[in-house]
Order: C-alpha cells, then structure tokens, then sequence
C-alpha cells in the first residue's frame, strides 16, 4: 500500500543521559552513548511481531447490528487502591476510590526511572555507589524449574525470576500498566503477559511487547555459585518499577517531520517509537483537546479525575524527546497530494508522513429534546467532572447499557438519588457478553441500587426553561431526570477526510497488517481503522480496544521508520464494576454458543465463545489468569476446541506450558 521514503536516524543520541524522577526530585543517570553512527534504515523486509499479545478494550453500536460495533476501548481498567494519591511526573496512576481489582494489593508510590537500555544496565550499575546496589542470594538454583516464574524478595523489593533452559532472567515482578504481579500472569517461550489487562514483557530484555501501558520493566543482573542464585538491583530500580526505554532527539538538520493526529495512545505509542527507533526528524501531535493526550478510558471509572491526573506522559517528557503537543488543532482537511493538513482555526501544517488517529465521538440520537441543559454526553474531563459534580443526590438517567454506561453507573450508584438505565436490549452487554453474563452484571448493578427499563427506547427528553426533567421512554413510561447520560456508541471521527482520496468503508479508514492506507505515507491506526486480524485469518475488522490502538501506533511507526511489522496484537479488554472486573480475550462476532464454568451466582466464572468447533473468545471474572492465558495460545496462532473445554476449562493450558 503506501511507500516509506529514506530517512536518517540517529542511535548515539538516544537518551544519552536520561532523566529519573524519584518523587519532585530529578537526577540525570551518567549513560554511556550507544556506540553507533547514524545509519539508514533497513530495507523493508517484513517480519512478524515477536509473539505479539492483546491490549485494550472497546465496545459501542456503529452499525446497530455488528455487536462488535460496542465499544470497551473507551472502559479501561481502574487502579488498584481506596485512596487518593497525587502522580509523580510522567505518572498514569490514577486511584479510584472502592474499585479495585481482585486480589490485588494496594499500589506502592509510583515514580517513573528513565535507565539505559538493557544492554547497558550492568555498566550503570557499575558506576553507582555501593549504597546505591542490592546484590543478594534469592533462591536456590534447583527450586527454579524451566518456563516457571517464581517472585522472590530482595531488599525491600520483589524480583520475577524466569528459567529459560540454562538462563535464568530476572526481572522487575509487576506490570507497568496498573502494577499486578506478574507471577500471577500468563508465560510462554520467552515472554510473560499481565493477569489483569494482558500487557506482555519479553523475559530477556524487559522490553514491553504488547499492551496496554508504556514502560517497560526492569532487567537485573544475575548469576549462579554453588547452586545459589544471586541477584544484582539498583534500588532504585527495583522500587519504582516503570522503565522508559532509550530515546533520542531531534536533529535540526534533518528536515524530515511526521505528523501525527489525534491525541490516544496511538498517537503516543507511535511518537515514542519513532524516537526509540532513532527518527530524529520533527514529530507532532496535534489534537483537539486543549490537554495533554490522557488516559480516557478512566473518565468513566473515575468521574472527578482532573486531566493532569490521567495525563499518558507529562509535559516534560514530551519536551525531552522532541515531540511536539498541538492542542486545540482540530483537523479539516487532508491534502494528500500537496502533503499537507488544514485545521479548524485557518493553519495549516505539512508532513511527510501521516498518522491518522482522531478516535471515535459519540453519537447523538435524533430525538427532541437533545439539545436540553443536562442532557450529556461523556468524551472528555470537563464531561466526566460536570456529570460527577451534578448527578449528586439527583435523578441520573443513562441511556444505553453497554460498558460505557454501565461504569457510569457504577461510578454514580452510591452518589446519585437515583440511577435508571433505559436499552433496547433485554439484559445489560448482551450484544457482546451474551445474556447469562449480562443478567449476572444487571444484578450486581441492581444490588447496588440501580433500576433497568429493558426493551424499550427513549422518545424524548422534555424539560422546563431549557433544562431536562423527563426522560420519556418508547412506551410512554416517563422517568424523573435532573441529569441524562446518553452511552449509545461513537462514530469514527473521520468526515474531514471524506475528500482525501483514501479508502474508507462505513467511515472506517482501510489499512493493511502495517497500517499503510493506501495513499503513500498515510497511515492510520486505533478506532477509526478496519485492518487485518491475524486470529480471523487477515479478515478485516473494526477493533476499539485501548489496548489495540496502543499496538497500531508501534506498527505504524514501525513502518515510518523502514522496520515494518505486522499487526499481531490479540484483543484483550477488562471493565471494572464495584471492584469486579470482567476480562475478555479474542473477537467474539458472530459466536454461536457459549461454553460456562464456574460459579455465576458466586461472580467466579468463565466463558467460552465458539464458532463452530473454534473457541473464538474468552471472558471471565474472578478466573485469573485464564483469560491471559488464552490471549498467549491465540497470539501463538494455536486453537483452542470446544471439545477441550467441555469437562474442565483449563485442559487446554498444558499445550501453552509445552511450547
């Protein structure tokens, strides 16, 4: 599809003397420069992602009858603490308070540590002071046994050790994404995957490979005497358990630029490549919000969260890599032949290549009284924080009950008067999850307060002097409304490139395995694309999942700078309701039967969506880490039968510990 031109990249300068950010302090990490010249990139040979894995969730109508139409990627996963807590620079921890993920333990103080690549580590932790290093025994060597991980203690810190035939890697032991311990997860040839959200860390560097989140972990020095294995940490290190991989910066005579539009994790996981792969042109991101690019999918879960709160990196990270923020830049238009992009405020910016990644905005219902005073809905922070500062002790109506609405829910349930929640269908997620885990969800919800009107639509909202105060149902049932939230799905933000020449299918812009349109040097990537889902045999799909607009915005950088990758990414997404949180793997459109384990009425199960012989999807609550474990033997491009999981549901996991 699109042609990639040359470019220069520059290795030596990535993070050549990287920032740590311990609490308000700063410290510079003395790095030796990567030793190499500047290089051309390499011929555009194609190679498949390593072992590439899920990351995020969606879920919302755009056709009304794809239930794949849902959208999940705007419901994320909640943090993992009842209390409040101001993040450190570059920080995406967000708390919130009474939603907490199963068996986890509360957060410890996140700070953000900027090392040296993997390769450099031990020549850092040469030049640190003896003070500064823990080196100790962990285990003995025979308790290890190959392709198990094992947590041992060092110090005041915990290490993930990982046999892999005769190496043994150690590791920092939890997730960047929301801190779960990893020993809990999925592992499989030379790569572990999180138990809550199904990030993925390949065990020799410590990179991260799929997602959600940004960072990497930690990789510690090893080494074995008398049977004893010893481990050797920076403290720091091994207390604050994020690691941003090297990166470098712009060089003023390399007039090369990439523009990148739209402000998700896309946009960001594609800007932050492009520097770690050593792009030292210019790289911007413009976006329509007045904020930094933030973590959206909390909006719903945390409804008073402040945007510097959720923010994806802060202000000074983008200002040391070189990547230019352009907010309140909403597109117009794309001038695709004259390589250039006009925005809504009269400028106009040139590119040489093109991310487009402007995400979804939500739909609106032809009805009367829309456009009613309190009659909302939710996109951005100044939408979450007028719905959490005005449902208090009032009437809230939500209109749709899939995963947007249904945190919303959650989130207002003890703080609201009331909650009503009006569908059309007859039980809560059931386009996706299907109706045994939708009524077990409607009952969760309804034992926290929160009243459903099933089957039936919404006619209008009507009000008095401009503010709404009904919301009317299709059978004429009128509800008490100070408040409306309407959660019925998101169309591709993608009119202004209806002009453009590039191909789009129901608003979805078309794009192969390496996020090339098929104009050259346009890619695209996140909600708005329709690409080829390795699982489904290349079919093309709409994926919103959090976690897959993460992997889109790698792949497309990826082929920016001449590395091209294919897509291999499995869909994972989770929601999280009053501290329980549903995780769901694979792409479950058009299943014709679901297979159940567990106990439903105990909220402790699992489900199994298959086509035909084919388990096509996996969901389950309180059943870590089956769920991870699944995404592992899909990204592998193995099946699981239905005839495996009729007796027992986790027969099948043998295979993926054998591989």
């Amino acid at each position: 599809m699109g042609k990639t031109q040359s470019r220069s990249y520059d290795l030596a300068t990535v993070n050549s003397s990287p920032q740590s950010y311990i609490g308000e302090s700063v410290f510079n990490e003395a790095v030796k420069p990567v030793d190499k010249p500047v290089i051309k990139p390499p011929e555009k040979s194609v190679a498949r992602q390593s072992n590439s894995c899920p990351v995020k969730p969606v879920s919302k109508y755009k056709t009304g009858n794809n239930p794949w139409d849902w959208n999940p990627s705007l419901t994320a996963n909640t943090p993992n603490s009842n209390s409040q807590k101001t993040p450190v620079p570059d920080s995406t921890e967000v708390i919130v308070s009474g939603q907490q993920e199963p068996n986890s333990e509360a957060e410890p103080d996140i700070a953000v540590v900027s090392t040296t690549t993997v390769e450099n580590v031990a020549e850092l932790e040469s030049t640190m002071s003896e003070s500064d290093v823990i080196e100790a025994v962990v285990c003995d060597e025979g308790e290890l046994q190959d392709g198990v991980m094992k947590e041992v203690a060092l110090g005041e810190g915990k290490v993930l050790l990982v046999k892999e035939g005769s190496d043994i890697h150690a590791l920092g032991a939890q997730c960047t994404h929301f801190g779960a311990p990893l020993v809990k997860g999925a592992y499989c040839k030379g790569r572990v995957r999180c138990p809550w959200h199904g990030a993925c860390f390949d065990v020799r560097t410590g990179d991260i490979e799929d997602y959600p989140g940004l960072d990497s972990i930690h990789k510690f020095g090893v080494s074995v005497a008398d049977g004893k294995v010893k481990v050797k940490a920076n403290k720091t290190a091994l207390k604050n358990f994020r690691r941003q991989r090297n990166m470098c910066k712009a060089k003023g005579d390399d007039t090369d630029n990439v523009l990148i539009i739209g402000g998700g994790p896309a946009s960001v996981v594609c800007a932050e490549t492009l520097r770690q792969e050593g792009f030292t042109g210019e790289v911007s991101i413009a976006t329509k919000e007045e904020h930094l690019p933030y973590d959206r999918i909390k909006l719903s879960k945390a409804m008073d969260v402040k945007p510097a709160a959720i923010a994806l990196r802060g202000e000074d990270f983008y200002k040391n890599a070189d990547i230019n923020i352009l907010t309140q830049k909403e597109a117009e238009a794309v001038d695709t032949e004259n390589k250039s992009v006009t925005f809504k405020d009269g400028s106009s910016q040139t590119y040489g290549s093109l991310v487009l990644a402007t995400g979804g905005s939500p739909r609106v219902l032809p009805i009367p009284g829309i456009d009613l005073e309190n009659v909302r809905m939710l996109r951005t922070p100044a939408d979450a924080n007028y719905i959490a500062e005005n449902a208090v002790g009032k009437n809230v109506v939500i209109i749709g009950s899939s995963f947007i609405g249904m945190e919303v829910a959650a989130y207002l349930a003890d703080k609201a008067g009331s909650v009503s929640v009006v569908d059309i269908i007859k039980t809560p997620f059931q386009l996706v999850l299907g109706d045994k885990v939708g009524e077990l969800l409607k009952q969760l919800h309804e034992d926290h307060g929160v009243k459903f009107f099933l089957e039936r639509g919404i006619k209008e909202f009507s009000g008095k002097d401009g503010h709404v105060t009904e919301a009317v149902l299709s059978d004429e049932t009128r509800l008490p409304a100070d408040l409306c939230i309407l959660g019925v799905g998101v169309v591709p933000t993608t009119d202004f490139l209806k002009s453009s020449g590039l191909t789009m299918n129901r608003g979805f812009l078309t794009v192969n395995k390496f996020m090339e349109t098929n104009l050259p040097d346009v890619y695209a990537a996140g909600d708005i694309v329709e690409f080829p889902l390795f699982t489904e045999g290349d079919k093309n799909v709409n994926v919103q999942h959090w976690q897959m607009a993460h992997a889109h915005g790698r792949t497309a950088a990826l082929s920016i700078v001449g590395k091209k990758t294919e897509i291999t990414s499995v869909p994972y997404f989770w929601t999280v309701m009053y501290g329980k949180s549903i995780r769901y793997t694979g792409y479950g459109a058009g299943y014709d039967d679901i297979v159940f384990h567990g106990n439903v009425d105990d909220l402790k199960m699992v489900a199994f969506y298959t086509r035909g012989e084919d388990v096509v999807a996996v969901a389950s609550l309180n059943f870590d880490p089956l769920v991870s474990q699944a995404a592992e033997m899909m990204a592998k491009g193995l099946k699981i039968s239905k005839s495996e999981i009729q007796e027992k549901p986790d027969t099948w996991v043998d295979k993926l510990c054998k591989l």
